[in-house]
């Protein structure tokens, strides 16, 4: 069976953590889209660690990890990761690399960085990693996929064709050093070794682990509002954040894609620019931001402090559905235990006239909040087992946001830890 996670907002929803639990029954983790620009934290036995590239499963001896052929790959990012993770403690992931895998050039990270600066005040707010240009080359056919790496003279042809078209755009767009296509050959043979004992047919493989009736568990980077077709486009990532996407970005079957469960935050929060209805700010947001997650509301990549807001249930109904969701996985809850009231944004006014449905981002930039209080629980839930346990107040906001999205909340998540959660 293949099951998806994956985000319902602007990322950040503690996608990292869900997945992780549901490794414990799935044979294979697939990491399908996005690259090291964004990451996951999971706290466990091993301790507290920020995965950018690698699959959150990797903390299992039963698993396979996998990074799919929709992922933008950094090879060096990756393996240092890779040594990261096993020098504390956590037995050597087995580990495969679709061959079909792009990569994630080191041009790529150094045209983020100079468009942004370029851009001055009206950039992206990218991190700077490389992503916006990797996936402009790949859909420009210009990129370089993991099986160019095993032939010497193709490779050194490619790499003086594409290189061609950057040093002009180096020279008189952004006045920087210009690229050797020999210093970058013998880059990409080290990027070979590396990844060389890793390569294989990932399509064809996860095909047989389907036949053979193993548990597929697919991961997705961000959330449904940073997706490129549907999200708050152009603040968005340059990957499809979707489930639909994981049947592409991993090689398999749309059809076997039985259960997505799309992980939604108990309030909001967003990294980088964009439109942001139910954002608060002040102390009532440093607050928020300070309490929240765990250690607080920083970016796991950048350290940047994330934008906060309260539960957005316009945008998480819109990011649920357009997921397929089947199961709503409900985070961080435990956070909001400190409020005597809890604001909750349940309407768009856009020119005076209230939508619950979430629009695109010309009339998004207009829309004012429409929030409805509800009383708090003011007190720690953390270390509660079952859904009858919590306060009254508690189960009474998890059911009224359930209400006002429309999917079904069967995970509740109150705590950072890997046992703390509940079922519904």
């Amino acid at each position: 069976m293949v099951k998806a996670v994956v985000g319902a907002n602007w990322g950040d929803e503690g996608k990292g953590k869900i997945t992780d639990m549901l490794a414990q029954e799935a044979d294979i983790i697939v990491r399908f889209q996005g690259g090291a620009n964004a990451g996951h934290t999971i706290v466990n036995d091993y301790g507290k660690f920020a995965l950018h590239t690698l699959p959150s499963g990797v903390f299992y001896g039963h698993t396979t990890s996998i990074i799919g052929n929709g992922v933008a790959l950094n090879i060096p990012v990756f393996f240092k990761e890779y040594n990261e993770v096993i020098s504390r403690g956590v037995p050597a992931p087995k580990i495969l690399i679709s061959n079909r895998a792009q990569i994630v050039m080191p041009y790529h990270i150094l045209f983020d960085q100079y468009e942004e600066e370029r851009l001055g005040g009206k950039s992206f707010g990218s991190t700077k990693s490389g992503i916006a240009p990797f996936y402009s080359d790949k859909y420009a056919k210009i990129g370089f996929q993991v099986s160019e790496l095993f032939d010497d003279d193709y490779l050194k042809e490619k790499l003086q064709r594409v290189i061609q078209t950057k040093n002009v755009l180096l020279e008189h767009l952004y006045h920087k050093p210009l690229l050797d296509a020999d210093e970058l050959f013998k880059e990409l043979v080290s990027y070979r070794e590396m990844v060389e004992p890793y390569v294989c047919d990932v399509s064809a493989y996860l095909w047989q682990a389907i036949k053979d009736g193993k548990e597929i568990l697919l991961e997705g980077q961000l959330g449904s509002l940073k997706d490129p077709d549907h999200g708050i486009y152009p603040m968005v990532t340059s990957s499809s954040t979707l489930a639909a996407y994981g049947a592409i970005g991993a090689g398999l079957p749309p059809y076997e894609i039985k259960k997505i469960v799309t992980v939604c935050k108990a309030y909001s929060s967003a990294v980088g620019a964009g439109a942001f209805v139910s954002e608060i700010f002040g102390d009532e947001a440093d607050e928020l931001r300070r309490r929240g997650g765990d250690g607080g509301e920083y970016g796991a990549t950048t350290g940047r402090p994330r934008r906060m807001g309260w539960c957005d249930c316009v945008a998480s109904k819109y990011g649920c559905r357009i997921q397929g969701t089947t199961d709503v996985a409900f985070t961080v809850l435990d956070v909001l235990g400190y409020l005597d009231e809890i604001p909750v944004c349940v309407g768009y006014d856009i020119d005076g006239e209230v939508t619950t449905e979430f629009p695109p981002t010309a009339l998004l930039e207009k829309a004012k909040p429409v929030l409805k209080t509800l009383p708090g629980w003011k007190t720690d839930i953390r270390g509660i087992k079952k859904y009858e346990d919590l306060p009254e107040n508690c189960r009474k906001y998890i059911e009224f946001v359930e209400e006002q999205i429309g999917f079904p909340i069967t995970m509740i998540s109150n705590g950072p830890g890997r046992n703390d959660i509940i079922y519904r």
